[in-house]
């Protein structure tokens, strides 16, 4: 038995099982909020450790050996996943505490968090395509949940484009799910990727790669069905725009690097250039959307499409050094993007607005603020030394090495967009006087003991906010060690054999699968 596979999605189930117990008790659910994320982290420690010396670690749900049960996998991409997600989790109990009001709470708002951080971590876990789609469906049901708490009629107008999209995602990726098992005759993806290995109708191959990819795309806000993110990710509560920004579309990502490395890489010289030119669009819709924009967490919505092309483009360049360059950029994306939503939800504590023409003076009043946007905004330009800087050098050398030039040249162009959009908000909302007609609502706020308004439970805001700064630049300090680590989770999976071997065993081979999959009979 191996409980630290199952556990980072057994402990967020429990704590939100917990929280609904005791939902007429607001400190119960409050503290149940900080207590399980502060648990999910210190079993995604356990976890990373684990692997780090193992190289794999597999648990075969219910004794069934694999392929016939359910399989749960971590290699380094699954555990590296399952901390950030840890952490972002711990992040925004804490903020949560200082933003969700009662009726908020009243209405789920713990429960909600804690079902959607197992989906996410049961996503990053499975071993079965089947059950991908299910946890895929377990994060859309808990996050249309906390996009419509509250009922405000943006919320309402957001949630029905998101929910519309993404339902349309889940059924092109049951469908692919569907034709793949009447094709191979197994859902175990690490099975699926040696039955497919010598499938006879590649045509039929290439089909479902190009299925899962658009369904997959969809999840992550790739060109060109992505418009349900900018439209809807700036409407609910900052800590659930947080919450989504930092984990939901890197799902998304993570399951493309998963399928394309383990189960499709044989096709991918037919997909590559669709993945290619999907990254660059991507990349140059979302910045171009961003540029437009006047309202921060609008902005913040489409860097998150604009960025979403960085790590695609590691998947499709398909390099030891571009996959390792695709994961560096998830990493970093996760810490820095969850981070300035957070940051915007101070401002509108602090000034009334998410609206930049109507902010300014953050600068001069809140020096601490400022700065951990200026670390968390010009590390997503990639401005060195911190982490997004690396993350974007990696990916623009593996284009380089690789002689993609165009998609290179770009990446770099739209990097000089993503500081033009962050220098934006630092002139209007940190660096301008407050505009004399804006006027903070008097109930959001006290008066500090040295006379100035102050929002309660500021501190409270601020805390997640720090650390999170402090990691974007400890990643970009320390890239070469955290380098080394996404260099090792390149390796695994541009070489999935020794992910194929920890799930079957070495005795599962090719020859067993196809003539169990003849029903006895031999096949050629």
């Amino acid at each position: 038995m191996r409980p630290e596979v199952a556990l980072p999605v057994l402990l967020p189930l429990l704590s939100g099982a917990v929280s609904l117990l005791f939902w007429r008790s607001r400190p119960m659910q409050r503290f149940m909020a900080v207590a399980g994320n502060v648990a999910l982290l210190l079993l995604a420690l356990w976890l990373l450790l684990t692997v780090n010396r193992e190289g794999y670690v597999t648990l075969q749900m219910g004794g069934w050996p694999a392929p016939f049960g359910i399989t749960l996998i971590a290699d380094m991409l699954s555990a590296v996943m399952v901390l950030l997600t840890g952490i972002i989790g711990l992040a925004l109990a804490i903020y949560s505490l200082a933003t969700t009001g009662p009726g908020h709470e009243k209405f789920g708002y713990y429960p909600l968090m804690h079902l959607l951080l197992a989906g996410v971590a049961g996503a990053f876990l499975t071993g079965d395509i089947f059950n991908l789609y299910v946890w895929f469906e377990v994060m859309l049901v808990a996050s249309f949940a906390l996009l419509i708490l509250g009922g405000e009629k943006a919320q309402m107008e957001g949630a029905i484009k998101y929910v519309t999209l993404n339902l349309l995602a889940s059924v092109i990726f049951l469908t692919a799910v569907g034709l793949l098992y009447g094709m191979v005759g197994t859902l175990n993806m690490a099975d699926v990727a040696q039955r497919l290995a010598v499938a006879e109708h590649r045509g039929m191959v290439e089909v479902l790669a190009v299925m899962f990819m658009v369904a997959f795309g969809i999840k992550a806000a790739a060109f060109p069905l992505f418009f349900w993110l900018p439209a809807s990710y700036h409407t609910p509560p900052v800590a659930v725009s947080a919450l989504f920004a930092g984990l939901l579309t890197k799902v998304g990502v993570y399951s493309l690097f998963r399928v394309f490395t383990l189960m499709f890489d044989q096709t991918l010289g037919y997909t590559q250039d669709l993945l290619l030119w999907g990254a660059a669009f991507t990349m140059v819709t979302g910045v171009l959307g961003a540029a437009a924009q006047y309202e921060f967490r609008r902005i913040l919505s489409f860097h998150i499409v604009s960025q979403i092309g960085y790590m695609i483009l590691g998947l499709a360049l398909f390099t030891p050094l571009a996959i390792a360059g695709g994961i560096f950029a998830v990493m970093h994306n996760i810490v820095v993007k969850t981070n300035l939503f957070l940051i915007s939800g101070i401002t509108r504590r602090l000034q009334g607005t998410y609206e930049l023409k109507k902010m300014g003076g953050l600068y001069r009043t809140q020096p601490w603020l400022s700065l951990a946007f200026f670390l968390s905004a010009f590390s997503l330009a990639g401005i060195p030394p911190l982490s997004g800087f690396f993350a974007k050098f990696v990916i623009l050398r593996a284009g380089i090495e690789a002689g993609a030039y165009g998609v290179s040249a770009v990446a770099l162009a739209v990097s000089l967009l993503t500081l033009y959009s962050m220098v934006k908000i630092w002139n209007e909302a940190f660096w301008k006087s407050l505009p004399e007609d804006n006027r903070v609502p008097v109930e959001e706020v006290i008066v500090g003991d040295d006379g100035r308004m102050v929002p309660p439970s500021l501190w409270l805001m601020y805390l997640p906010v720090m650390i999170l700064a402090m990691f974007a630049l400890l990643i970009g300090l320390f890239a070469e060690p955290l380098m080394e680590v996404m260099l090792r989770i390149g390796d695994q999976l541009m070489h999935p054999e020794g992910y194929i071997e920890a799930v079957l065993g070495t005795a599962v081979g090719v020859e067993e699968v196809l003539i169990d999959a003849d029903s006895g009979e031999t096949a050629p």
